[in-house]
């Protein structure tokens, strides 16, 4: 049923998930928030239920996230706490340099970090690879759960039907 609330929820929700690509709003808990927001204004069994489900996905995406890609670097021997600074890095690219910022500071302070530690260009330039795919690997599995989150939330609001 199209109401003003599932039209509100679902813009959020899609403002969400352009967060999760685009590193500037907590898209992952925007998406939560707004199944938060629709259960309470539900107020119904099924809203509640909705909403423990999306907190479970919730939950186990932000376990995933960090574990699998954090099992990657490992494996592969990318230091976390180079990859912590990047992140910083990258941050502050995003605003000093608009869209492009983020993913140049990120590569390049991996790649200046790496290859000041590893005095190695090529070992310097794989270990850059292994962390954008990492980077990548926690983008998608944010992603998913997000979309896991919608779903749920789409087949509340089709049992919750008048």
């Amino acid at each position: 049923m199209i109401t003003g609330t599932n039209v509100l929820v679902l813009l959020i929700m899609l403002v969400g998930t352009v967060g999760v690509v685009v590193p500037v709003l907590p898209g992952l808990l925007l998406v939560w928030g707004a199944t938060l927001l629709w259960a309470v204004t539900m107020q119904s069994t099924a809203g509640w239920l909705t909403l423990a489900v999306a907190t479970a996905i919730y939950a186990a995406g932000l376990v995933s996230q960090y574990v699998v890609p954090g099992r990657r670097m490992r494996a592969t021997g990318v230091d976390a706490r180079i990859i912590a600074i990047a992140l910083v890095a990258g941050v502050i690219g995003l605003f000093v340099i608009p869209v492009l910022g983020a993913p140049l500071g990120f590569v390049g302070t991996v790649y200046v970090l790496e290859r000041a530690t590893l005095r190695s260009h090529q070992r310097a330039w794989d270990a850059t690879r292994h962390a954008v795919s990492a980077v990548a690997l926690n983008v998608g599995i944010e992603l998913l759960t997000a979309v896991l989150i919608i779903a749920t939330w789409g087949v509340g609001v089709l049992v919750t039907r008048p």
